[in-house]
């Protein structure tokens, strides 16, 4: 019997693996355009249906004109989140959002509080249509065929993110969202962005943590370039050696794709010298990429936030950067070199406002929190959005060929003169939680 459902469970997953899964819904009221799928306010998520919201709780159905997709819309006052069930890939993603007889602003973010639509604001009856591409993922490796052949090994921890989960999850957020419809359709052409590293880089699920690589498809050209975050906190080179992350990635990644590389801070702590351990696997990692025709980027890791008596950033990674500076010579590879760029930006806040992008919380901020935060590896959103800012600043200024496809949301960026933060809006998602992410 076991291996009947075994046979089962891998006829279908070839079977939706195969497939060009194309969606359409329809948000609103009662009225429904032809070919859509209807989403109401109590649709919630089911498995037999495949889609729904996470909760229903808070959710409302306005119907404010005659147009059955554009006329009704879906809102909330919190943060709301709509799951689709759909096999691994790149999509792109098509919303209508605005009010037909009043004003919106929708923020929208995938998988685990990935930044791809901030403050969408509308004017008195706008709708306006606004696309996003998305890389779904699964922990499955798997032949052409479909067929199982190995599986990533997750934490714990990951088997509750938003991703890793076979479904596609978009949250809605914002001070008066307004949601008409959603059009899913596959992007085979997408140049696809992995990310490899740790909890610098990683997708962090919940507030008041972040990382860099959460931010960064903000900045890119959608349709063009995708961002294919598979970086885990905690992890060294080896770890994402060990529980196949890697391997994962050799498995997806095609010609054109880039493989960016940003690992140090627990390799440091690992004990995997530099000499014995570090720079054998990142030029193992380059030549696997260049042998599959993909860009290998290296990323040297920012800086903590550790500051010395004349208020200038203390390097506490030891020779790590310098072995992946050399590295990046010695293979004529691209280099990000984050972490100098990471010392003038926070010498630039000085040791009191550098705070405000690390967390760096009072008691009781948060859930479960009786003991105030102060971490100086980990950032907060605007920490985040900043060196985010810092990666797309050095794709520009080196021309990397990635540089085309940097969307108008760049606006340039000096490292002497960071974004303040009081400018800086991220409204907090449901997803909360005072536990220090793995590594330092």
């Amino acid at each position: 019997m076991k291996n009947w459902i075994k046979i089962l469970t891998l006829f279908l997953g070839s079977f939706l693996f195969a497939q060009q899964i194309s969606f359409k819904f329809d948000f609103g009221g009662s009225r429904t355009e032809n070919g859509f799928i209807p989403v109401t306010s109590t649709s919630k998520f089911d498995k037999k249906t495949g889609y729904g919201f996470m909760d229903i709780s808070n959710l409302k159905s306005v119907e404010n004109g005659e147009n059955a997709l554009t006329g009704d819309y879906i809102t909330s006052d919190k943060p709301f989140y709509f799951s689709v069930a759909i096999p691994e890939g790149n999509y792109d993603i098509k919303f209508s959002l605005g009010d037909s007889k009043g004003t919106s602003e929708t923020t929208v973010r995938v998988e685990n509080r990935r930044l791809m639509l901030n403050e969408i604001k509308t004017k008195q009856g706008e709708i306006v249509e606004k696309r996003i591409t998305v890389h779904v993922k699964d922990s499955i490796i798997r032949n052409q065929d479909g067929t199982q052949i190995g599986i990533v090994k997750l934490k714990p921890r990951e088997r509750k993110y938003l991703h890793w989960d076979n479904l596609l999850t978009i949250e809605f957020n914002g001070k008066a969202p307004g949601v008409s419809s959603i059009i899913i359709q596959p992007n085979k052409s997408a140049k696809t962005i992995y990310l490899t590293g740790d909890s610098t880089v990683v997708d962090a699920q919940y507030e008041p943590w972040a990382s860099w690589g959460q931010m960064l498809p903000y900045f890119f050209v959608p349709n063009e370039v995708v961002i294919a975050n598979y970086a885990e906190s905690g992890e060294t080179l080896k770890a994402f050696e060990d529980r196949h992350r890697i391997d994962k990635i050799w498995n997806k990644i095609r010609p054109g794709d880039y493989l960016f590389i940003q690992f140090g801070h627990n390799d440091q702590k690992s004990g995997n010298s530099i000499k014995s351990g570090y720079r054998k696997r990142l030029k193992e990692w380059i030549l696997k990429a260049k042998e599959l025709e993909a860009t290998p980027v290296l990323i040297t890791s920012m800086n903590r936030r550790v500051f010395d008596e004349n208020n200038k950033i203390v390097n506490t990674l030891d020779d790590f950067p310098d072995a992946m500076r050399e590295i990046a010579k010695e293979e004529n590879i691209f280099l990000i070199d984050l972490n100098v760029m990471s010392k003038t930006l926070f010498e630039a806040m000085g040791p009191g406002n550098s705070k405000k992008a690390f967390v760096y919380y009072p008691a009781n901020s948060y859930p479960n929190q009786p003991d105030a935060l102060a971490d100086d590896t980990h950032f907060n959103t605007y920490g985040a959005y900043e060196l985010a800012k810092c990666v797309v600043k050095s794709i520009v200024d080196q021309k990397l060929p990635l540089s085309q496809f940097i969307s108008k949301n760049y606006k340039g960026f000096d490292l002497n003169k960071p974004d303040p933060v009081g400018k800086f809006h991220w409204t907090e998602s449901i997803f909360m939680e005072a536990l220090k992410p793995d590594g330092n």
